[in-house]
């Protein structure tokens, strides 16, 4: 299975080896832990890597329910994810962007952002359709107060826990694909300020049994950052489409104030009234001052971290639009000049210039070839 099309061959186990046949490395790994399930000596360490571990069976009114809780064995199940996550960003990449990559014919710098922005809004709209459909199924939208109700959140259903595992192996991928896609050592700064955001605060809701409200906050960033990327998209297949900028700018203001005003709710007023304060990491339990402390002081200096990148793109977008509204109005004045200035030389009679005084110009002497 080729996912890269081979114009020149390179010895093994060199650097161009490497970034050619990394998906194809990689996805020969994914059907080798697949071929252990066949056997019944390797199945048992084979299940480890592709079905999440720690779970429990309790009784309830609807019948039997199996719930999950997080441990160590969760990082084979995240390295397995992490080989799918690079065998889907090639796919992608080779099957979708490459090919519209061949018909805009941009530049090396719009080419790196064009596929960056095309993986992020293919995984936006997946994630943020999926966080839709868990918080509709488990009712945290319909019920507010179950965000932070019955803390410690340490049982978790099958989806909520597939879920938090899969983002955090798509964001681990994202370090290595830095490396593979050869992304310039001026972007790579910028991405990883973003990739270790987005690890940092998926395992603090993780690891701290806050899920409920990871999954709402995660729902709300990515449903900010797909409008974002997708007017990026529609930007560089046409520079004359900034109305998308716009809109997306509105929802991004809007997230920023739900997403502290649903934090102080849950974390200071919710798990600060709680009955079960203190730390017990035998149950789960982390609503201490210091921790919910952290943890909002955390939040807030993303958001104030976000707001002032916004408020400086918003302030190059203006700088560059007064700047080609200027230009246009030197270029209209030339064009009104040039006209006034052939007038002003005279005017034709019978098809010879004449000058104003009535009398017809010299003819100039044509040089000889």
């Amino acid at each position: 299975m080729a996912f890269r099309r081979r114009n020149k061959s390179y010895p093994f186990f060199s650097q161009e080896f490497l970034i050619q046949n990394h998906a194809d490395i990689v996805f020969s790994l994914v059907i080798f832990i697949l071929i252990g399930l066949m056997f019944e000596a390797t199945a048992k360490t084979a299940i480890l890597f592709i079905q999440p571990q720690y779970n429990v069976t309790t009784l309830s009114p609807e019948g039997e329910v199996t719930f999950y809780h997080y441990g160590w064995k969760d990082c084979a199940t995240i390295l397995f994810y992490f080989f799918i996550a690079i065998i889907l960003h090639a796919v992608v990449q080779e099957y979708l962007l490459d090919k519209v990559n061949r018909r805009l014919h941009l530049s090396k710098s719009k080419n790196t952002k064009f596929n960056e922005s095309g993986q992020l809004c293919v995984f936006h709209l997946v994630s943020s359709v999926w966080s839709f459909y868990i918080l509709i199924t488990e009712g945290y939208l319909l019920h507010p107060s179950s965000l932070w109700e019955n803390y410690p959140h340490v049982h978790l259903r099958f989806q909520v826990k597939f879920f938090y595992l899969t983002q955090l192996a798509y964001w681990l991928h994202a370090l290595p694909e830095l490396y593979f896609q050869k992304v310039r050592k001026e972007e790579i700064s910028r991405q990883l300020q973003y990739i270790c955001l987005y690890l940092l605060h998926i395992s603090a809701a993780y690891l701290l049994n806050m899920s409920r409200v990871g999954l709402v906050l995660l729902f709300l960033q990515y449903v900010s950052e797909l409008g974002f990327h997708i007017a990026r998209l529609f930007y560089f297949t046409d520079e004359n489409h900034q109305k998308m900028f716009d809109m997306w700018a509105v929802s991004f203001v809007f997230t920023r104030m739900v997403t502290l005003t649903l934090m102080f709710l849950a974390v200071g007023f919710g798990l600060g009234r709680a009955e079960n304060q203190g730390l017990d990491l035998e149950m789960g339990n982390f609503n201490t001052v210091l921790i919910r402390m952290t943890v909002l002081l955390l939040v807030c200096l993303t958001q104030s971290w976000l707001l002032w990148k916004f408020i400086r793109f918003q302030l190059r977008r203006w700088r560059e639009f007064r700047h080609e509204q200027a230009v246009r109005k030197k270029a209209a004045t030339k064009q009104a000049l040039r006209p006034a200035k052939r007038d002003s030389l005279g005017h034709h009679e019978n098809g010879v210039l004449k000058a104003e005084n009535g009398a017809s110009p010299r003819t100039k002497k044509l040089k000889s070839p």
